[in-house]
């Protein structure tokens, strides 16, 4: 006898969430479902597309910037050399370079930066078509400091400027600085190293035009005045015919009770418009701004400087 066996049908069992996400796709979820599926396909393809272009967009020279591409500042009168292409070559900057490059601006601003004409990179900006601009703060020469074998340039915070953009005759222009015997301890771009030296710069830049007006010829720093453990040099003027002026402190360090450095020139400033010069017909003389009161004269020749 042949019994005969049948298999029961195994029920499979469906997650609910499933059946609710077909009954949705099926029923009124199903424009959204589609819309969803043709976006997701408009998506893929248009990647797949881009990955087959984007070589050749990103070639295109809308892209890629040379030197001649990147604007900046216009340098002011007293720079002769071209910044642009020096801050290019102590870079190591290769063209052509790639504005879709994340690290351009920051590469650019560092590169900018170290030049010694520039005191700050403000912004730097890309563009498209490639082009990028650079908005830089320059120095300023404000004094001539004389040492052996020339005059050296800096400015106001007693940076060294680059000596070979001024000419001889340029270099006399500005106010000069004597009596000091320190060099600097670095390049064009950095500190002088020496108190003197920014003290005679912060003068210089007080005086400005004046400097040729009054006919001034040096500023010389003194002794060292001490106030507790911090020291001060004192300066001294001379007029190309042998007048002194006693200056008293640089403005970064004055005490109190000096007073301010316009006031100080204000007072040569009037006392050569009333007499016409600020040189004694009789011989040399002595003019003292430094005193808080008013400037006092003295009417004798001074020896020597």
């Amino acid at each position: 006898m042949v019994v005969s066996r049948r298999k029961k049908k195994q029920s499979v069992v469906v997650p609910r969430w499933m059946k609710k996400l077909a009954s949705y796709v099926h029923g009124r979820g199903r424009p959204v479902a589609l819309t969803v599926l043709l976006a997701a396909v408009f998506l893929g393809g248009w990647l797949l597309v881009w990955r087959e272009v984007r070589r050749q967009v990103l070639s295109s020279d809308g892209y890629w910037i040379t030197q001649s591409d990147v604007e900046i500042t216009p340098p002011p009168t007293w720079v002769h050399t071209d910044i642009r292409a020096e801050v290019f070559r102590d870079a190591s900057l290769d063209d052509p370079l790639s504005i879709m490059d994340e690290g351009l601006a920051e590469r650019l601003a560092n590169a900018f930066s170290l030049h010694a004409w520039i005191s700050k990179v403000r912004r730097v900006s890309k563009h498209y078509p490639a082009r990028v601009t650079v908005e830089l703060a320059y120095r300023r020469p404000v004094c001539m400091v004389q040492v052996t074998g020339g005059l050296l340039p800096v400015d106001v915070e007693g940076v060294l400027l680059p000596s070979a953009d001024f000419s001889p005759i340029e270099a006399g222009r500005y106010p000069r600085l004597v009596g000091v015997d320190t060099v600097p301890i670095g390049p064009a771009g950095t500190r002088w190293g020496d108190t003197r030296v920014v003290g005679g710069a912060e003068i210089a830049t007080v005086l400005g035009e004046a400097w040729h007006r009054l006919e001034l010829q040096q500023i010389v720093p003194l002794n060292i005045s001490e106030t507790g453990h911090d020291q001060r040099y004192t300066y001294e003027l001379f007029t190309r015919k042998g007048t002194r002026i006693i200056w008293g402190r640089s403005p970064g360090n004055a005490l109190p009770g000096d007073p301010p450095p316009e006031q100080k020139l204000a007072r040569l400033i009037n006392y050569a418009k009333k007499n016409g010069t600020l040189e004694s017909p009789d011989g040399r003389q002595l003019l003292d701004v430094s005193r808080s009161q008013s400037m006092r004269v003295t009417r004798r020749p001074v020896r020597g400087r």
